[in-house]
Parts: C-alpha cells; sequence; structure tokens
C-alpha cells in the first residue's frame, strides 16, 4: 500500500502547531492521514510536539485543548478510514491527543488516615 493509495484528508482544523522550526529537523507535526509526527515517526503529539504546544500555547490552555479535540475529531475520521476494523480505541485517541493537556487537573488522593 502507497501513501497514493490511503484515503485523503478531510479539510478539518490544520494541524499547523507547534509552530517552532529548525532548519535541519521537520517540524513535529502531524502527517496525515496515519497522524505520526514528521520529526521522530512516533505517534503524534510525540514528546516533543506535547512540550512545544504548551510552551506555544503557555496561559491559553482553553484554545489548546479546543485546538487538540478538533484534531482528535479528523484524527478518528482519519484513523478509522485506514482500519475501520482494528482502529485505535476512542479512550486511547482522547488520552493521546486531549487527555495529556495540561489543563487537566491531578487526580484527587485517597484520604488520609488518622493517627
Amino acid at each position: 500500500m502507497s501513501f497514493t493509495d490511503l484515503p485523503q484528508p478531510r479539510l478539518g482544523p490544520y494541524p499547523e502547531h507547534p509552530r517552532y522550526r529548525t532548519e535541519r529537523v521537520p517540524p513535529h507535526t502531524p502527517l496525515r492521514p496515519v497522524w505520526a509526527c514528521r520529526a521522530c515517526g512516533q505517534p503524534w503529539p510525540c514528546a516533543e510536539a506535547r512540550l512545544l504546544l504548551k510552551a506555544e500555547f503557555d496561559g491559553r490552555y482553553p484554545t489548546l485543548s479546543i485546538y487538540l479535540a478538533g484534531l482528535l475529531y479528523e484524527a478518528m475520521h482519519d484513523l478509522y478510514h485506514l482500519n475501520p476494523h482494528d482502529g485505535p480505541r476512542p479512550r486511547d485517541l482522547f488520552d493521546r491527543f486531549v487527555g495529556w493537556g495540561p489543563f487537566r487537573r491531578p487526580m484527587v488522593g485517597p484520604p488520609s488516615l488518622p493517627g
């Protein structure tokens, strides 16, 4: 299967972030429709993309969450069309795209016992 045989991505939110670029390395943006990082080949957002996204959207976390939710929707469409019978679980995609964000609150620990 070549890339020309893959379904064409839809015209949803354009994955243009993080915008940090160097001359030697491709940007840590997703390669659609497989949603792998252009720079390192890991599932996007890779660790480097997450750090760059946190820095780029510092103080604008609702904007980051909306951006990532839009890309999650596009990734679900692309990935399920690539492999409709054995695609990723929705929870796994949520954790991958949105659940890691800096806007998430830490889990509350169990109450401490007296004494």
